[in-house]
């Protein structure tokens, strides 16, 4: 059954990554009623209630959702228009489960629609159906074909940088496991495109390479068990994993062969969530490539309220044929900690350099 809780936007935000971005609404934070210019579901012959917008999530395992993306949108929407709501949904990467929580959204008539999509390939029918009902979509993180707006990250660029990170530590020829995203997440294709353009032009040479269902931790712990039965895990010079989950999921199985702490190979991720900064610090993991949430939530918010006002959604770039936000990752390594995630308040020293990482902590010029 589909899970869904009605908010009206007045909660704090935790933390705040500080980022700049350009103004994707600008003089559009008067009018916050639902119009009829918008070409949303509202009903406003009822006298122009205040709007109605649905934010669908994927999935809670990753910890950016819930803590970061979730709150960061419904905090900007209260900041450009106290009157609206929020109706939020997440899928728990179920698939049916989300396609349940978008035909929920439509009979509620909401005006705008975020839509984070478990399959990006699937959801286009979510999108043609939400805008048979006059509901514009935005395709938030992951790409929806046919969508209305789309915001994101430069995704290719994101494996770019893993792929770079990960033959610049190697530093020459070697073996590696490159584990990637789920098949059915669009990112995870560009991810693993920009990777390869890096790594295929390198000295490193591929063992073996896997396409990870769900992202799922436990799945690339097991795929690197395996793979360590046939490979002598002090030979491995290194691997590529497409974010933090599978990260920690390959770092259990390389101590689980007897690699110890301080001896691993470079192992690149993706989120900067917490667990994964603090195996950076600790010299377990290389790196981890951290999206600035704010601008991409606060984007989207942006643009709904433009959408909800019937104006011109700004400053958009071409993607696919789709208006979009494309944002910048940043790679983060041990040696830039406190300037990309402390500083920008997404992760505090308090919270990162916890007992157990207090002298790594030292090390790192955090405590």
């Amino acid at each position: 059954m589909a899970t869904q809780r009605r908010v009206n936007v007045h909660q704090p935000i935790r933390r705040a990554a500080v980022l700049t971005i350009a103004a994707l609404a600008a003089g559009t934070l008067a009018a916050c009623g639902a119009n009829e210019e918008a070409g949303g579901g509202g009903d406003d012959e009822t006298g122009g209630g205040a709007a109605t917008i649905a934010l669908l999530l994927p999935e809670s395992a990753t910890a950016r959702y819930e803590a970061f993306d979730k709150p960061l949108f419904e905090a900007k929407i209260q900041d450009l228009c106290a009157d609206c709501e929020v109706v939020y949904f997440n899928a728990d990467q179920d698939e049916a489960q989300q396609a349940e929580q978008v035909d929920s959204a439509i009979s509620q008539n909401v005006d705008v629609m975020v839509l984070d999509p478990v399959n990006g390939v699937a959801a286009a029918s979510l999108v043609a159906d939400a805008q048979a009902a006059d509901i514009p979509v935005i395709a938030y993180d992951r790409f929806i074909e046919g969508a209305d707006y789309y915001t994101s990250f430069d995704n290719e660029r994101v494996g770019e940088l893993q792929g770079q990170a990960l033959v610049d530590a190697v530093g020459g020829p070697g073996n590696i496991l490159m584990l990637n995203g789920s098949p059915d997440d669009p990112n995870a294709a560009q991810f693993k495109a920009g990777a390869h353009s890096v790594i295929d032009a390198s000295e490193l040479t591929i063992l073996a390479e896997y396409d990870n269902p769900d992202w799922s931790p436990d799945n690339a712990q097991s795929f690197t068990t395996d793979q360590l039965d046939t490979i002598d895990p002090t030979t491995l010079a290194g691997v590529y994993a497409a974010n933090d989950g599978q990260a920690g999921g390959v770092i259990a199985a390389l101590t689980g062969a007897g690699i110890a702490p301080d001896a691993l190979p470079p192992v690149t991720g993706q989120d900067a969530e917490l667990a994964a900064i603090q195996r950076i610090v600790a010299g377990e993991q290389y790196m981890t490539i951290y999206k600035p949430i704010k601008g991409e939530a606060e984007g989207a918010a942006e643009m709904a309220i433009s959408i909800v006002n019937g104006e011109e959604v700004a400053d958009t770039t071409d993607f696919q044929g789709v208006p979009s936000l494309i944002l910048d990752p940043i790679v983060v390594t041990a040696d830039n900690v406190g300037d990309t995630v402390v500083a920008d308040g997404f992760w505090s020293v308090d919270e990162i350099c916890t007992a157990d990482y207090a002298d790594a902590c030292a090390a790192a010029g955090l405590s």
